[in-house]
C-alpha cells in the first residue's frame, strides 16, 4: 500500500486534478490511500485563530474538518475513489483495489494521542496514518519545489513540511519520498 500525501495548496497551483490523473493513471494497479491537505480551508483556520485566539485544539480540530473538505473536494473530481474515514476502514477496503481518500476523524486522532497542534499538520498525519496501516510507502506531492540534496531536518526548517514530521518518520518502517508537483 501507498499513501499519497497531496498538498493543500496543489488547488491554489491548479495542480491537483492533474496530481489526481496522475494517481488514476499510474497507480491503477496498487493499493493507494490519498491523504489531502486542508488547502484554503486550513489556511483560513489559522487566520480565524490569529483574530480570534482560539486555543491550538479548537484550531486542531478545524484544520481536520479543512482535510475532510479537501477529501469532498478530491471526491467531487474523482468520484471512482472512495472516501474512508478511518484506518480500519481503509485496511478493509484496500483490498477491493480501489483508490481511497482518506477523509480523518477527529475521535481516531484523539485516541491515538495526537498532539493538537501547528507542528502536526496533514504531513505528519500522512505520516502517521502510513505507519497505522503499515504503508510500504509515503510519498508527499508538494507545490514548492524540492531540493533532493536537503534533509528532512532541512526541509522542516524551510517550513516545506511540518516540524512533526521528522519525529514520525525516524522509525518508520516505510519509504518516505518528498516531491515537487512538476516531478510527480
Amino acid at each position: 500500500m501507498i499513501v499519497i500525501k497531496l498538498g493543500g495548496s496543489l488547488s491554489q497551483a491548479e495542480t491537483l486534478l492533474s496530481c489526481l490523473n496522475r494517481i488514476e493513471q499510474h497507480y491503477k494497479d496498487q493499493a493507494v490511500v490519498i491523504v489531502p491537505g486542508g488547502g484554503a480551508f486550513a489556511d483560513q483556520v489559522r487566520l480565524a485563530q490569529v483574530r480570534w485566539q482560539f486555543d491550538d485544539t479548537t484550531a486542531h480540530r478545524m484544520a481536520i474538518l479543512a482535510m475532510q473538505q479537501m477529501a469532498l473536494l478530491i471526491h467531487g473530481l474523482k468520484n471512482q475513489f472512495t472516501i474512508v474515514h478511518s484506518s480500519t476502514d481503509i485496511l478493509k477496503r484496500i483490498k477491493q483495489g480501489e483508490a481511497l481518500i482518506w477523509s480523518p476523524m477527529i475521535d481516531e486522532l484523539d485516541k491515538a494521542s495526537v498532539p493538537a497542534s501547528w507542528d502536526m499538520t496533514s504531513d505528519s498525519l500522512a505520516a502517521w496514518l502510513a505507519k497505522t496501516v503499515s504503508a510500504q510507502a509515503l510519498i508527499l506531492v508538494k507545490s514548492a519545489i524540492i531540493d533532493n540534496k536537503l534533509t528532512l531536518e532541512q526541509l522542516a526548517e524551510q517550513q516545506i513540511i511540518d516540524q512533526g514530521f521528522c519525529q514520525l518518520v525516524a522509525t518508520a518502517t516505510f519509504t518516505v519520498n518528498i516531491i515537487s508537483q512538476h516531478d510527480f
